[in-house]
């Protein structure tokens, strides 16, 4: 099969063809007001779900290096940033460009944000070491210039905590930051702020009990999740939460116990995923926290959950600290193949 047949294989289903047109009238639709505004504050605020990962990076691609032609710089983050939200301060002060920055999130996937919109910065979380951020500069409508891609660079090191001199030509300009309005909800008003979310959740939310049988848990995790609304559409994803071994070693009664911890919240809640971590690095397979033969008592393995509708986040951290502890057979009875009924 020919590449140019290829490319083509997605319109020969009805589905295809359909998801095709769509992502062809809204790039239209996008396109005339990216002559005009900035491309990130226009998705931030259509909240479209289905604008997310490769077809996003289809945007960036269409839009900004072959309409507009922006200018670009990339690297792989050499230090971690965790807080990326407080340099839309300083680039707010950049009105001689429009600029853009898109995250490879290792989990998330492809997130874009104006960077001198602290909002959608926010989206980011914390920039990781190694992953991909790349900066686009240009002037929307009109062409791009050398300063574009000095911009690009110097944003670039900027995130990557260098310190930069910015030339007077950069600070003088049209481009300034934009008020964005927060996105649509699911029912097509406009969504409330993060601010008063947590506030509210914070007076109504029911306090976590606390499970007997299980040990004391290092903290437990609220069910109130951060909530980070992006360029590829509602992404929610709660902060990491520890969990401190309590054996002597994570061996494998420990791990399967886990498995099976995990089995249970994603039969409940099919459409949310459980990620671990430990020492930093994203944990695949959790057999490997056994087979490391180095998770020791005292030793902190963290999780996070991604997806929309977050739900038994405390409930899941209580039975994951049972299943780190001593007390970790109770979650190995019954049938090896039957899911246990835990939320």
């Amino acid at each position: 099969m020919s590449k140019d047949l290829a490319n083509l294989e997605v319109l020969s289903t009805r589905a295809g063809f359909n998801a095709a047109v769509r992502q062809i009238q809204k790039t239209i639709s996008i396109s005339g007001d990216a002559g005009s505004d900035n491309l990130a504050d226009i998705l931030y605020e259509m909240g479209d779900n289905e604008l997310s990962g490769e077809r996003i990076g289809l945007l960036l691609r269409m839009i900004l290096v072959d309409k507009l032609g922006y200018k670009a710089a990339s690297s792989n983050l050499a230090t971690v940033v965790d807080d990326p939200a407080k340099l839309a301060k300083e680039f707010a002060k950049w009105k001689g460009a429009d600029l853009i920055a898109a995250y490879h999130h290792p989990e998330l996937g492809l997130l874009i944000a104006n960077p001198k919109v602290a909002e959608e910065l926010s989206g980011f979380g914390g920039l990781r070491k190694r992953e991909l951020l790349v900066v686009y500069a240009g002037k929307q409508g009109k062409s791009a210039d050398e300063n574009c891609q000095h911009a690009a660079e110097l944003a670039l090191s900027l995130f990557a905590g260098a310190k930069v001199k910015i030339p007077p030509a950069l600070l003088k300009g049209n481009f300034s930051a934009r008020k964005v309005s927060a996105p649509a909800g699911d029912d097509g008003k406009t969504a409330v702020s993060r601010k008063a979310v947590k506030k509210k959740a914070a007076k109504t939310a029911p306090k976590a009990k606390r499970d007997p049988s299980a040990p004391h848990a290092e903290r437990i995790a609220a069910p109130v999740v951060t909530a980070s609304v992006t360029a590829r559409g509602s992404v929610k994803m709660t902060p990491r939460y520890a969990v401190v071994v309590q054996n002597e070693l994570f061996h494998n009664g420990n791990v399967e116990a886990w498995k099976r911890i995990v089995a249970s919240y994603n039969s409940k809640h099919p459409t949310l995923e459980v990620y671990i971590y430990y020492e930093g690095e994203r944990i695949l397979d959790i057999n490997s926290l056994f087979k490391w033969g180095k998770v020791k008592h005292g030793s902190a393995i963290e999780f996070a959950v991604a997806g929309d509708n977050i739900q038994d986040v405390a409930k899941l951290q209580r039975y994951l600290s049972q299943g780190a502890s001593s007390q970790f057979e109770a979650f190995l009875h019954g049938p090896v193949n039957n899911v246990l009924r835990l939320f």
